[in-house]
């Protein structure tokens, strides 16, 4: 974690109360991120899953590049491994 974590404003998802391991979906690696990350991820997870049946809006393409910059500034390891 490089800085202090905090959900942003225009994040609509769920806050989570836990953390979990997750593991990237191509390459098997995993990572174990906390609450605020494990949020952000389903977020940003649940967007790319929209996009891949057609179904988005330029909303949900802002919000979901959002998603990514906040993963890359607030934890850039973890991004890597599960996210580039």
């Amino acid at each position: 974690m490089t800085k202090e974590q905090k959900i942003p404003k225009w994040f609509n998802g769920e806050i989570y109360k836990d953390g979990a391991t997750v593991q990237n979906r191509f390459s098997g690696e995993e990572y174990e991120l906390n609450n605020i990350e494990l949020s952000m991820y389903d977020f940003i997870m649940g967007a790319t899953m929209m996009f891949e049946m057609g179904l988005y809006n330029d909303e949900a393409l802002e919000n979901h590049r959002k998603g990514l910059n906040w993963f890359r500034q607030h934890n850039p390891k973890a991004y890597m491994i599960l996210l580039d």
